[in-house]
């Protein structure tokens, strides 16, 4: 079925990592950018994922997961919402380290946010979807009271759904300013990524499925929206824009990356960048060697204004000139990565594995 295809987005498997605790992730001498494994005792796939700082991060998973750090993942808490083991958590959006709200996917009623202002020790439920046409993908902030969540189209148009307060209590937009959904077309629930905002106003949607992968942006909180073609590769169900970054003082600049999530595919053209936007985009002269589901510009300092990290089941990718051109660092798998403004880089995927990024001097 064409969202189970889109939401699970099978990636390779990695080997049990129960017993690791900050160590490389990767076998080989460490030079540069490594990601140093933080022991989550979880065997959950952690999807969501918000850096709030290089101590406290935030990461959502399957089986209702929701796990907390408050030491640079040294030791994690488990404060998943009660009852909620039959959900799939793919986003998160921390705001610090006591509020946090995070979206279940699912057709129907399985698509649930959630909201906690105490570090997890209590939760409530502030929205479910009743909708069964409906499935909801990404959720994302401008600030701590605005917010936007986006559901795959329903009657051939994006349904986006609002927040003023926090996530406390949402409201479905007006269709009348997003264009028209492709055919085939959805967005991936595969990092958290496909729906980012930058600024107070801005934010962009990512999609695959159709004949072309779409970047949609809109400038004011998503009442009206245009429509950009990416070189992408699309045509299929498997096929796309999986996860957007754009920078927060910078909202021109913009990544995209993704291609074909199935293991035995191959992903050329995988990545995309924008300076204008997200209203043109052009490939990067050297892409990722394969499919990536997630992808975020590194704190300007110290790593300047041109640095981003993209990851997926394959290995981990470092660009330093804007994502033109990417390197490969490390094998390990991968579904997501977020960075915070001191420079704490987190990454999260499969079988419990959490890490965050160190630079060797």
């Amino acid at each position: 079925m064409l969202r189970r295809a889109r939401a699970v987005s099978v990636g390779l498997c990695a080997v049990a990592l129960a017993a690791l605790n900050v160590l490389p992730a990767h076998a080989h001498a460490r030079s540069g950018p490594a990601w140093e494994i933080r022991d989550t005792g979880s065997t959950a796939r952690f999807r969501g994922l918000s850096a709030v700082s290089r101590g406290t991060a935030w990461a959502a998973g399957s089986a209702g997961t929701v796990l907390r750090t408050l030491d640079g993942g040294r030791s994690w808490q488990d404060v998943s919402p009660p009852g909620a083991g039959d959900l799939l958590f793919r986003d998160i959006e921390a705001f610090d380290a006591r509020r946090a709200v995070v979206l279940a996917i699912g057709e129907g009623e399985a698509s649930r946010i959630f909201r906690t202002e105490d570090g997890g020790a209590t939760w409530t439920e502030t929205f479910r979807n009743t909708d069964p046409r409906a499935f909801y993908d990404c959720v994302t902030f401008f600030d701590p009271g605005h917010g936007l969540a986006v559901s795959d189209p329903v009657d051939g148009k994006y349904r986006i759904l609002s927040t003023r307060d926090g996530g406390r209590s949402w409201t479905v937009l007006p269709a009348q300013g997003m264009p028209a959904a492709l055919d085939g077309e959805a967005s991936f629930a595969a990092s958290g990524q496909c729906l980012v905002s930058a600024g107070s106003h801005d934010v962009w949607l990512a999609t695959g499925g159709g004949a072309t992968a779409r970047v949609l942006h809109s400038g004011d909180r998503g009442l009206t929206w245009s429509a950009a073609g990416t070189p992408v590769p699309a045509g299929d169900p498997a096929k796309g824009v999986f996860a957007l970054a754009f920078r927060a003082g910078d909202p021109r600049h913009g990544i995209a990356v993704g291609g074909d999530y199935r293991a035995d595919q191959a992903s050329p053209d995988a990545a995309a960048v924008s300076r204008d936007g997200g209203a043109s985009w052009t490939t990067s002269r050297q892409p990722p060697q394969t499919y990536r589901s997630g992808v975020s510009w590194l704190p300007p300092y110290p790593h300047g204004r041109s640095a981003a990290v993209a990851v997926g089941p394959t290995g981990s990718d470092l660009s330093t000139d804007g994502g033109l051109t990417w390197r490969t660092f490390d094998t390990g798998s991968f579904d997501t990565v977020d960075c915070a403004p001191d420079g704490g880089c987190w990454a999260a995927g499969e079988l419990g594995r959490i890490a965050r990024l160190e630079f060797s001097r």
